[in-house]
């Protein structure tokens, strides 16, 4: 069963790492007692949403509910011959992750296969389940039992990952609107996307960050470094999201170059250094 384990854990793992090197790089800024069970959640996660995104040539609504029925048989007995839930089911059952979190992901990844415009309360509910609920499953990770610490970093968990989300909605703007039809910002018309309308996303977006970055330095010592580089890879991508013109983003997807990801790495291990994170 070891060996079974770890083939399972290195699938999660290369699944991060092949469709996220900004994720796989922070991943390996955390203690290596949370690098497994982190990729663990990554590559459950990146399933799922490739059902919803990619596999438009298959009935993704069949898929994605087989992928749900086997994910809580998987954790119910402990064990799947699927790599990804066998290693997702692991965590969960290790530490204890609330199923009700999984639930709302699914939910969120349903939203997906129908709807096409958000109203505020179906974009709250589809933040929810998409992005905050995967910073609580890594939260559950990060404290390692700690319950009280779990209850204290909860909004700032899912401010990260609300924050997150919303910015790569701008950055994936492009793909979202024009090849899959979705609108996720609600009461936004991006026929006509002005400058003032993507200020306002962005105000909301920076409340988010500053929400989330009180948190990050109460994080235990073996996830804060990671975390926060994740976090400074994000702000670098939001800032230039807010230096592109409305237009822009309806028409390229911003990137951050990987010399720029190399110098937010070593700023990070600076302000380590120092005792400043």
């Amino acid at each position: 069963m070891h060996l079974f384990h770890t083939v399972s854990q290195e699938c999660s793992r290369i699944t991060t790492e092949r469709y996220s090197t900004s994720f796989s790089s922070a991943i390996k800024l955390l203690h290596r007692d949370l690098r497994k069970p982190i990729y663990n959640i990554y590559g459950f996660v990146r399933f799922a949403d490739e059902i919803v995104d990619t596999f438009h040539e298959h009935d993704k609504q069949s898929l994605l509910a087989e992928f749900r029925s086997e994910t809580f048989i998987a954790i119910g007995r402990g064990i799947s011959i699927n790599p990804i839930l066998q290693s997702f089911q692991l965590t969960v059952n290790q530490y204890g992750i609330d199923h009700n979190l999984i639930h709302a992901f699914f939910n969120s990844m349903e939203m997906d296969l129908g709807k096409t415009k958000y109203d505020t309360a179906g974009y709250e509910e589809y933040i929810y389940g998409s992005a905050e609920v995967v910073g609580l499953m890594c939260l559950y990770i990060f404290c390692e039992g700690n319950r009280q610490l779990f209850e204290q970093l909860k909004p700032a968990a899912q401010s990260l990952g609300a924050a997150f989300q919303k910015v790569n909605f701008l950055r994936d703007l492009k793909a979202d609107y024009k090849e899959l039809n979705r609108t996720y910002f609600p009461e936004v018309d991006f026929k006509n996307f002005t400058a003032d309308t993507k200020a306002q996303i962005e105000k909301d977006i920076a409340a988010d960050f500053h929400a989330a970055y009180k948190g990050i330095g109460q994080l235990p010592i073996k996830a804060r470094f990671g975390v926060y580089v994740a976090y400074k890879y994000y702000m670098s991508l939001f800032k230039k999201i807010k230096r592109t013109e409305p237009s822009a983003l309806l028409s390229c997807r911003i990137r951050i170059p990987n010399y720029s990801k190399a110098f937010i790495v070593v700023r990070a291990g600076l302000r380590r250094q120092f005792n400043i994170l």
